[in-house]
This record gives C-alpha cells, sequence and structure tokens, in this order.
C-alpha cells in the first residue's frame, strides 16, 4: 500500500510543478486566484494525508471518521473546482 501512495505523491508532486511553470508562463495571477490556488493545495495535501492514514488505520471507528474527512475533502476540493 505505501508504495501505491508514494507513486501518487510523485505523481501529484510533477502535477504541481507543471502546473507551477504553466502559471509562471501566464499572466499574474490576482490575489484572489493565489489565495484559491493556496486553499487548494492545502485541501489537496490533507486529503493525501487522510488518505495515507486510512491505509493505515486498523480500528473500524478510526477508519470510518478518516472516510467522512476524506468525503468532507472531496467536497470542499469540488467547491473550488478542483
Amino acid at each position: 500500500m505505501a508504495r501505491g501512495f508514494e507513486s501518487k505523491s510523485v505523481e501529484f508532486q510533477q502535477e504541481e510543478a507543471q502546473r507551477s511553470r504553466d502559471q509562471k508562463k501566464s499572466r499574474p495571477l490576482s490575489d484572489e486566484e493565489r489565495l484559491r490556488n493556496q486553499r487548494r493545495l492545502t485541501l489537496e495535501l490533507a486529503r493525501a494525508r487522510t488518505a495515507a492514514d486510512l491505509t493505515r488505520a486498523e480500528l473500524p471507528a478510526q477508519r470510518e471518521m478518516l472516510k467522512r474527512a476524506i468525503a468532507a475533502l472531496d467536497a470542499e476540493l469540488g467547491r473550488l473546482g478542483a
């Protein structure tokens, strides 16, 4: 399981690097756009961490709590248009 998570982490880092390069080529971002991008990144990182925690969770109550947290993060990311 950890191996799969590592590859997703690498993939995420590559996507973020590409996104960063693309943004540098385009027009400067407004303060609102920067805040939105920062919020999206924070949510994506929180989701990745929660998903990793879920792979290690053993107690059913803990697994359920983590699944709910992932669903909430997904909903928030959906509102941001991710």
